[in-house]
């Protein structure tokens, strides 16, 4: 049997070529993922500890004042400290705005708790100076000598640049660095991560603090499980989308397996009468199956390595930090990478060599085919209609009680049942698809929806793995759009105003034609106003809401249109919340209690309704301007331009198109992400689609050959096959969309209901549109080769094919 095995894998060698594929991909994704996850690990653990290298000890549970008392204290005593936490505050440098909050710290005044590295210059070491991040410095276009002003209103900061630095990957960095002098001024609103501590008093530090004191190498080795936590989340990610390739490598190989060993049944039987028994044919192909294994996963394992290794060098050159370290992952992730292939593979296997060898030697020589008529058949359905019935329960459970794990269950499960159910749901769409197919394509089309018909249970093996990639790829892209949507709706209530300039005097008559004309503006509106006082707090600026400008506004933004009785006022404001809900507003001796509500993102001013400011007041200026900018508008040039504007009036401009920029970037970073992953799970599924017909090419052949020798022309023998590719890969699609779409409103009942009472289900025509197209082509392009083959068999050969 050595020698039957051996001449069998030469002669099956390109046949074994789709099924190989596969694999690699499946077990090269995995090993890419080992290495991205190790070497983000290493290089990110690396300067965990930087920070806290000079340190005794770490407290950690403070906020501003009570770290600014702690580092008091240590002074007092000879002891060191130093405040590791940062403040978000406005800044401009040289008298330009720039178009997003800035993050603030503190270097240590001690040289021994500094750990920042020195790019240019030198570290801030009075009170007036200020370094800068590199990178922060090369976006916001800061050099040494500028001056930059941080914060605003009462609480500013003015500074000039002494240095630029560089913070290690893991270690907490910030924008612009203060000495702990100047950031004194924020201690309010500071975040405190925590304080090093280091000196003879770091023992008692416990008795002296209300924050948690931990050892310094303890509180390293907290913070480096938190970041490699972080790491194994994403890995754990990524392998989900390497599972899914790899169980749709799984049909691919099972159903290469399937139709290859039906093409040498002839083989087995001949194998059987010479005296081979079946246990020696059985160990035979699983032998054959063990060498595709072997070669497949070694294969990808390699070039799982090269192609990690490709891409960590990319990422290093093109990033700065060294957030990558050492790439090579430990030897148990190389093991179990290989064994995962191994184990695809054989269970792969498994049933095709088992049916294949199971008939006697004068066995039909076609294979078994599984049909409702029989019993497994029955059976088969029967499980089928169960899976499905108990999956869609599931579904509705998790949509009942807004839990994921019903819903990750019910989806297998449904899914489960759609698949015993192919050999019966799959053959009726492609007859429906192929009833069209056969008015367009004439003879072509007929022959094309019988052949894809012919064998129900092959036929929903190959179009099961493409509608696995559809189906989540189709749920992805809605998940994400109803979520994007969601999001935009969420920023339209939380940012109402793309720009506004909000000013305690009266603002130039010209401003706001000057506003108007700037190039990326829509329409934009002065506000009046006057300056008001809130009792028991301190003055603001008091607007009337826009009346009939709801171009300017985003979404139905209450700050809009606030009632009789009601002011917004900005978060953060007010210094105490008060207990009945409601605040006195003064001006020049009259006064009114209104209902407060807070939010942001029309800049620091109260809003109130246009009757409630002329009960205030007879004598309001405009002391506001609101504009809406356009959606294509560049966030920071366009907020240059107004700011450009606001300094000679006296204003000061808030710009919220930055932080709706960046949800938008993350959003199609992420979207493009995924969809990229599910990428390799359709590839291989259309591989595997391009392999069938190529097999099926092969044990058609006499057939083929019949229908030239009784007229078919090569064109239509070449149209035959492309329709049903088509056939194929579009009823896959389609039925994917379908299922996919059903998966995405069940998601979204279940996750996002909880969280907002109106989530919409968004459909991405265009995209969705472009998935079956995409497929449909691909579905083309896989019968190219299979085509090629088949019409360059002269019909005498084809017939004496054996």
């Amino acid at each position: 049997m050595r020698t039957v095995l051996l001449a069998s894998l030469r002669t099956h060698t390109r046949r074994y070529v789709a099924a190989a594929v596969a694999v690699v991909i499946g077990v090269a994704f995995v090993v890419v993922t080992g290495m991205l996850s190790a070497s983000a690990r290493s290089g990110m653990t690396a300067s965990v500890g930087v920070p806290y290298a000079g340190a005794d000890v770490v407290v950690t549970g403070l906020d501003g004042p009570d770290a600014r008392d702690l580092v008091r204290d240590a002074a007092g005593r000879g002891d060191r400290a130093a405040v590791i936490g940062s403040t978000a505050e406005r800044a401009r440098v040289g008298g330009r705005l720039l178009p997003d909050n800035v993050t603030v710290g503190a270097v240590a005044d001690d040289e021994r708790l500094q750990w920042q590295e020195v790019r240019e210059g030198r570290l801030p070491a009075a009170p007036s100076e200020v370094a800068v991040d590199v990178n922060a410095a090369k976006t916001d276009r800061v050099g040494l000598g500028d001056t930059v002003r941080l914060g605003a209103g009462d609480r500013t900061v003015e500074a000039e640049v002494v240095g630029l630095v560089d913070t290690p990957s893991a270690a907490p960095g910030t924008d612009f660095l203060l000495t702990f002098a100047d950031l004194e001024t924020f201690v309010d609103g500071l975040w405190v991560t925590s304080v090093v501590y280091a000196g003879p008093g770091a023992d008692s530090v416990q008795d002296r603090t209300d924050g948690d004191v931990v050892a310094a190498a303890d509180h390293v080795q907290a913070v480096q499980a938190d970041v490699t936590r972080g790491v194994d989340v994403l890995a754990a990610m990524l392998l989900v989308f390497a599972a899914i390739a790899l169980f749709v490598s799984v049909l691919v190989i099972a159903n290469t397996f399937t139709i290859l060993f039906a093409q040498r049944a002839r083989d087995f039987a001949l194998l059987r009468c010479v005296g081979a028994t079946r246990e020696q044919v059985l160990r035979s192909v699983r032998l054959e199956a063990l060498a595709l294994a072997v070669v497949a996963s070694v294969t990808g394992v390699v070039a799982g390595t090269a192609l990690g290794a490709l891409v960590i060098a990319v990422v290093r050159r093109s990033v700065d930090d060294d957030v990558l370290g050492s790439a090579m992952p430990s030897a148990r992730w190389y093991v179990a990478a290989l064994a995962t292939g191994l184990v695809v593979t054989l269970v792969a296997a498994w049933l095709p060599t088992r049916r294949a060898t199971a008939a006697d030697p004068l066995s039909a020589l076609r294979p078994h085919d599984v049909d409702v008529r029989t019993t497994a058949g029955r059976v088969r359905v029967a499980l089928g209609v169960v899976a499905l019935a108990g999956g869609c329960a599931l579904l509705a459970l998790a949509m009942a009680s807004h839990e994921v794990v019903p819903m990750l269950a019910g989806g297998i499960v449904s899914f489960s049942g759609l698949l015993l159910l192919g050999p019966v749901l799959v053959p009726a769409a492609v007859r429906l698809a192929g009833a069209l197919a056969s008015r367009l394509a004439g003879t072509p089309g007929r022959i094309a929806t019988g052949n894809a018909v012919r064998n129900p249970r092959r036929t929903a093996a190959t179009t099961a793995s493409l509608l696995v990639g559809v189906t989540l790829t189709t749920a992805v892209l809605i998940g994400l759009a109803s979520s994007r949507h969601t999001v935009e709706e969420e920023m339209d209530q939380q940012y109402p105003v793309d720009l506004t300039m909000t000013s305690d005097t009266p603002l130039p008559d010209d401003l706001l034609g000057d506003v108007r004309a700037t190039s990326g503006v829509v329409d934009a509106v002065a506000l009046p106003g006057t300056t008001a006082r809130i009792v028991g707090q301190g003055p603001v600026t008091l607007l009337a809401a826009p009346r009939g400008t709801t171009g300017v506004l985003r979404g139905d933004a209450g700050v809009a249109s606030p009632g009789p009785g009601e002011v917004w006022l900005p978060d953060g404001l007010l210094t105490e919340w008060p207990a009945n809900g409601r605040v006195t507003l003064e001006v020049e001796g009259r006064t009114r209690t209104l209902s407060l509500n807070t939010g942001e993102g029309w800049g620091p001013a109260a809003v109130v309704a246009p009757a409630t400011l002329a009960a205030l007041t007879d004598a309001s200026t405009p002391r506001a301007v609101w504009a809406r900018a356009d959606d294509g508008a560049d966030a920071e040039d366009l907020a240059g331009d107004l700011d450009a504007l606001a300094v000679p009036a006296g204003a000061e401009l808030v710009s919220s198109l930055g932080e709706r920029g960046w949800v938008d970037t993350q959003l199609d970073v992420l979207t493009a992400t995924v969809v990229g992953l599910l990428g390799i799970a359709v590839v291989i599924a259309l591989i595997g689609i391009g392999n069938t017909l190529g097999l099926s090419v092969l044990e058609r052949g006499r057939e083929n050959a019949l229908l030239r020798a009784l007229g078919l022309t090569r064109r239509q023998l070449r149209a035959t096959l492309a329709v049903e590719g088509l056939l194929l890969s579009l009823v896959a699609t389609v039925v994917g969309v379908v299922v996919g779409a059903a998966y995405a409103w069940v998601a979204l009942r279940t996750m996002v209901d909880v969280l907002t009472d109106d989530a919409a289900m968004v459909l991405p025509w265009w995209q969705l549109a472009l998935v079956v197209v995409v497929a449909g082509l691909a579905g083309l392009a896989s019968s190219v080769l299979p085509t090629r083959r088949a019409v360059r068999t002269a019909p005498a050969a084809g017939l004496g094919m054996d």
